[in-house]
């Protein structure tokens, strides 16, 4: 029988999301704010939804602090599947204090996945790209999220839009 080549390149699988974890989590630690109130939140969304006309993204758009949502906007060809995946992502967010991207991709850079390891109903949370941490000093005070797109798309939306509020701040 020949050789597996299946563990060298699950071995460079796991290496390349630890790297992408570790590249996820300090462009994260830059997102921090001095302080973050519904303005930031209406600005925030709104650059959001100006960027998905401008691109025609079909993408949902969410804001909460806490349990209050203080910004939504469905785009056309979006659906209230997307406001499901949402809050999805948004329960962890709130169960793992990072964003949806980041944990998923610390259960690969594990070698498992975070259906088959976080033992949490898939059904009721998603660690897919999308969906970001507000945090102020060091405090979770609310999440950024879209849905809509492929996960590493959505995710890239939103640090892009978290970065231009921080430039205007």
């Amino acid at each position: 029988m020949p050789p597996s080549d299946s563990a060298p390149s699950r071995d460079s699988a796991i290496l390349a999301e630890a790297e992408r974890l570790d590249r996820l989590r300090e462009r994260e630690q830059a997102l921090q704010f001095d302080s973050f109130d519904h303005a930031d939140a209406f600005s925030l969304g709104s650059h959001l939804r100006d960027a998905a006309i401008e691109r025609e993204l079909p993408i949902a758009i969410a804001i909460v602090f806490g349990e209050q949502r203080v910004f939504h906007a469905g785009m056309p060809g979006a659906s209230s599947d997307n406001d499901h995946w949402l809050e999805r992502k948004f329960r962890v967010v709130r169960r793992f204090g990072e964003s949806s991207y980041v944990v998923g991709t610390l259960f690969r850079s594990r070698g498992t996945t975070f259906e088959a390891s976080a033992r949490l109903d898939p059904i009721v949370f998603a660690a897919h790209g999308g969906a970001v941490p507000i945090f102020v000093h060091g405090s979770l005070i609310g999440i950024v999220g879209v849905s809509g797109l492929a996960q590493a798309d959505d995710h890239e939306l939103v640090l892009d839009a978290l970065e231009w509020l921080r430039g205007q701040q």
